[in-house]
């Protein structure tokens, strides 16, 4: 079984905010999936290609994400290298991505969560570039909306994403990140 784990905050007033990047990106490729509340989380759980996948977006808030990822984790005894978490990243350019596996959270509250309720930074990352130039405060940058600009190039660059999200459920980390790093 495979965990997809989109991150960002529950909450009209944080819909189209570039901190919930993994929100949106988990939403356009379970378009037409049922999801349902437990375990602190929207969650849908379908089989892909003969693989059992749970798509996961916690409802805890971002800085408290690892309390429902952990939880989910170990009700399915999902080990850690079959999670994929999909992440906002400010170090990256706008729109850009990079798979990334046993690496720390960077600053990231969301990832630094999950790691402390795992107890590992062995989890997968599908980092997604926010960063634009003249962002001023870290804080309003990422809790502030994207852009019809942005979403439009964004929903431009689902396709690929949802191409990432497939290949790691198909074929896990190790070919998921040859083949798009």
């Amino acid at each position: 079984m495979k965990m997809i784990v989109g991150l960002g905050n529950p909450g009209k007033e944080y819909e189209n905010t570039r901190h919930n990047i993994g929100f949106m990106v988990v939403d356009s490729y379970i378009d037409d999936f049922k999801l349902e509340n437990k375990f602190q989380a929207m969650v849908s759980k379908k089989n892909i290609d003969g693989e059992d996948v749970l798509f996961v977006k916690p409802m805890t808030f971002m800085n408290l994400s690892g309390i429902a990822v952990s939880k989910i984790a170990h009700y399915y005894k999902i080990i850690p290298k079959d999670i994929l978490v999909i992440q906002d990243d400010l170090d990256l350019p706008f729109g850009s991505y990079k798979i990334k596996v046993n690496s720390s959270s960077g600053g990231h509250n969301g990832i630094k969560s999950i790691i402390s309720s795992l107890n590992t930074e062995s989890f997968c990352r599908l980092k997604i570039g926010i960063s634009q130039e003249n962002r001023g405060s870290v804080i309003d940058y990422v809790l502030g909306k994207f852009s019809k600009k942005e979403l439009e190039e964004l929903k431009k660059s689902y396709s690929r994403y949802q191409e990432i999200l497939k290949y790691f459920i198909c074929y896990g980390i190790d070919k998921t990140m040859n083949q798009f790093n």
